[in-house]
């Protein structure tokens, strides 16, 4: 039988600038291991270029106090847009779900920035949980994000 895709979406006000979040996930994720070391452990590329479509990047990342990791490729990354995605090709979140897309889309509504956090997913099993605690990691890395920034 096949499932039916599913997608949960969070948005954040992001006060340190929208260009900066933007560039710092799609050019300097390295960099995320150490402005945000709670969450984050380590961003290595495998193949390709930081920012750019196609490019293979291997995560390692703690949701709810539980070590994780993700294989994903770099897509639809959108300078003027401000926005990239990463399809997840292997790691923890392919046992719960599959044809997994992560999107980080910056959008200036007013002055405000915002930063909304779109995960497109199949649950693989109908009892498996949808990834809530996946969009309650990256609403909290935003705001670490934004701490780090101002310092």
């Amino acid at each position: 039988m096949a499932s039916l895709p599913n997608k949960v979406i969070a948005q954040v006000a992001f006060k340190a600038g929208g260009d900066i979040f933007h560039h710092l996930l799609a050019d300097n994720p390295q960099h995320l291991a150490k402005a945000t070391p709670g969450p984050i452990q380590a961003c290595e590329l495998h193949q390709g270029n930081y920012g750019v479509n196609g490019s293979v990047v291997q995560w390692k990342y703690t949701v709810d106090g539980k070590p994780q990791s993700a294989k994903q490729v770099l897509q639809d990354v959108d300078k003027e847009k401000k926005q990239i995605s990463w399809k997840m090709m292997e790691g923890d979140l392919m046992e719960l779900y599959k044809n997994v897309l992560i999107t980080a889309h910056v959008e200036t509504k007013g002055a405000v920035d915002f930063v909304t956090w779109t995960i497109d997913y199949e649950l693989i099993s109908k009892s498996n949980p949808h990834p809530l605690p996946l969009l309650n990691f990256f609403i909290e890395l935003t705001k670490e994000i934004e701490c780090h920034i101002f310092g």
